[in-house]
């Protein structure tokens, strides 16, 4: 079903929620802060924004979103995880605390803080398969998570690049920081915070049932 104006919610309980709602609106999405079971349960499409992975497991679980979350999930609701959103959709992760729980619904392995500490977050140019307008998408990535395997249903949308925009080599050249997995879709980096709204233009295109 295509939906001409598809509400979007963004899950406010940490994170960049302004931001995403912003770039949401700002691609033709009506957003809306989600925060409450009945919220939740209104909206086509949800973002999961950047923050702690496992502050956000917590909060899940404190607001009773959490078991709603995945029943959603798993009727087809399409779901945007950036960075830590990534994180809480994979099936399995690497480096989690030990009572970390994901919400899960991609069949990929997430390792989280693959790129180092707040010092070591950085800005790059990837392209991304599925945006072709505009040349390289422009992304941040802080503290970010990786993709270390991903399932036969993954599709894979980014890899770090071989080398840096001066041409200087990169040490984690060819991991996987975006991907989408039927209505799911997921990135390490923070798109929100960089002025480049394309990859919320996805993700409201996928909503739409584009």
């Amino acid at each position: 079903m295509v939906v001409a104006t598809p509400t979007v919610g963004v899950l406010a309980l940490q994170g960049d929620v302004r931001e995403h709602l912003t770039a949401l609106e700002s691609v033709g999405a009506h957003a809306v802060s989600v925060r409450r079971p009945a919220e939740l349960a209104a909206v086509d499409g949800l973002v999961i924004p950047g923050g702690e992975s496992t502050t956000i497991d917590k909060l899940l679980r404190i607001f009773e979103l959490r078991d709603l979350l995945q029943a959603r999930i798993k009727e087809g609701l399409p779901v945007y995880g950036s960075c830590a959103g990534m994180i809480l959709l994979a099936d399995r992760i690497l480096d989690g605390t030990a009572d970390q729980q994901t919400v899960g619904g991609m069949d990929v392995v997430v390792r989280r803080n693959a790129f180092g500490r707040q010092v070591d977050s950085f800005e790059t140019d990837l392209d991304l398969v599925g945006i072709s307008d505009g040349g390289p998408v422009r992304t941040a990535f802080i503290r970010a998570p990786w993709i270390e395997e991903a399932g036969r249903d993954v599709e894979v949308l980014a890899r770090i690049p071989a080398v840096d925009t001066q041409g200087r080599p990169v040490a984690a050249a060819g991991r996987i920081v975006a991907a989408r997995q039927g209505p799911l879709l997921a990135t390490a980096f923070h798109p929100e915070i960089t002025g480049d709204t394309r990859v919320h233009g996805l993700f409201v295109s996928i909503v739409a049932g584009g």
